[in-house]
């Protein structure tokens, strides 16, 4: 009886089918939390119009079992006062993730692993936002989704840019 690439290297199963992705995710944690109230500690108070700044990180790394990965969100958020640009408060968190990941072909685990699986962990990580900076003194900060497929298209972009500048960049001679 003959098979339809089954070796375990082929991307296709016995019917033809490309293999069916599987992700569970196994746990999630805070890796890291800081939350700075400046303004408490200057003994500022009242009513302040904030401007809120986000940065976003990713990193993914692959674990010693088969199949697993841990992922993390890292977040650093700074509200500073709209009239007078005083910081109000900091707040830096790392959020990871455990994931089984199962059926993803090697060449797509790069941006499933810095796409899919943020997206399954940023409701939590906001949940954890909103709570810190209400606990902290502050109105809950209710992030808007994050575009985890621009930021790694941004982040590609990137690092195409600074291999074509060395590649550019003249050498010294020995």
């Amino acid at each position: 009886m003959a098979e339809n690439g089954t070796n375990g290297n082929d991307q296709v199963t016995e019917d033809g089918a490309a293999p069916q992705v599987q992700m569970k995710v196994l746990g999630q944690y805070v890796r890291d939390l800081s939350f700075e109230n400046v303004m408490a500690q200057k003994g500022a108070g009242g009513d302040v119009q904030p401007d809120v700044s986000v940065q976003v990180n990713l990193d993914a790394r692959k674990r010693q079992i088969e199949g697993q990965y841990e992922v993390m969100i890292k977040l650093n958020v700074e509200s500073k006062a709209k009239e007078s640009g005083d910081v109000l408060f900091v707040l830096e968190i790392e959020y990871a993730g455990i994931f089984q990941i199962d059926g993803v072909p090697e060449d797509r685990m790069h941006p499933f692993l810095l796409i899919e699986c943020p997206r399954m962990l940023f409701p939590f990580l906001r949940r954890i936002v909103s709570d810190v900076t209400r606990d902290g003194g502050f109105p809950p900060l209710n992030m808007d989704n994050i575009d985890f497929v621009q930021i790694y298209r941004n982040e590609m972009a990137r690092q195409q840019a600074l291999q074509a500048a060395a590649k550019d960049a003249p050498k010294a001679d020995a």
